[in-house]
């Protein structure tokens, strides 16, 4: 039987919703595998484990520890590949979180094992998994497979579909973790408070040069507030000050797909584009119309952004009443 590790990754004991999304993916290539899905968390304490039966694992490992409350990239990858090697695990799954994306090649050295990142689609042929991911900054995809034993995969967040898919056996074990390799150790984690995380969000509302100052984000947050958005940015934006790092999107930024992106006064270099045209409706809203955003515009607005964006404020309120 292929055994199926899918990482849970989880903050202040909150699962988080990108771990569920990997987690139900990974039930769905177990139906194609004939294999059996485990979840693993690492942690100091986790809430509403019943979640990761709703969504297709068959046992749960939660390794605790008080020292482990934040995350230490080699206390978290030995502890991994150690329990990998331990239940013979055949396919490891992470999301393409920030955490995702440090942790998953550490395992995969510690393994010898091939690893796929930032996977936007997957398929089973013939038994052989063939993974899709974007390649030269998101202006194509290639369709790789792997040559090793162990695989890991890391999936694009808010790409691959929450779907319930419950286990009729369901096993918790708790282990206490020993022998922790902290070498690297978080003292300290510090977030923005009552903000929506860019990489998370089903909705964001970005903003670039176009908003010409910092003060005028105060009409984007007035957006985003009546949509439920997340707030984002570009490069630009970021290295001028205007916004934090934690908001930008692209290349160098954070990757997102959410249902919905709205581009204000963003041109649509390719390294944002990388960041975002993976978004299942983009609407792009700038003064010129020849800028490369309306190439992967779903919608497009041309005109001032300052007299747009309160307009559809307005509107969408209006709506909501």
């Amino acid at each position: 039987m292929t055994k199926i590790l899918t990482y849970i990754e989880q903050r202040n004991g909150e699962i988080k919703r990108a771990s569920l999304e990997a987690l139900s993916f990974s039930k769905k290539i177990a139906n194609d595998l004939n294999g059996e899905v485990i979840a693993v968390s690492i942690g100091k304490s986790i809430k509403e484990v019943d979640k990761l039966k709703k969504f297709g694992a068959s046992k749960f490992y939660f390794f605790k520890s008080d020292e482990l409350n934040y995350y230490s990239p080699s206390a978290f990858s030995k502890l991994l590949s150690d329990f990998a090697i331990e239940i013979n695990a055949d396919i490891l799954i992470f999301s393409n979180t920030a955490l995702g994306k440090d942790l998953s090649p550490r395992v995969s050295a510690k393994l010898n094992a091939g690893i796929g990142v930032d996977c936007v689609n997957v398929n089973i042929v013939d038994g052989e998994i063939i993974y899709t991911r974007p390649i030269f900054a998101g202006k194509a995809l290639i369709d790789c497979k792997f040559k090793t034993k162990t695989k890991v995969l890391t999936l694009r967040t808010n790409v691959f579909p929450l779907i319930e898919n419950e286990s009729s056996n369901f096993e918790v074990v708790e282990k206490e973790a020993s022998n922790l390799d902290l070498r690297v150790k978080t003292i300290e984690e510090v977030k923005n408070t009552g903000k929506l995380d860019v990489a998370e969000a089903d909705i964001i509302v970005s903003g670039g040069r176009g908003l010409k100052g910092p003060e005028n984000f105060k009409m984007l947050e007035e957006l985003a507030e009546v949509l439920g958005a997340a707030v984002g940015a570009s490069r630009a934006v970021v290295d001028a000050g205007w916004r934090p790092h934690s908001e930008q999107v692209g290349q160098t930024g954070k990757t997102v797909s959410p249902s919905l992106y709205v581009a204000v006064g963003i041109s649509g270099a390719i390294q944002h584009l990388a960041g975002m045209r993976s978004s299942k409706c983009i609407v792009a809203i700038n003064k010129d119309k020849d800028a490369p955003i309306f190439q992967v515009a779903d919608y497009g607005i041309v005109g001032d952004a300052f007299e747009i964006v309160p307009k559809l404020i307005e509107e969408i309120k209006k709506l909501k009443n």
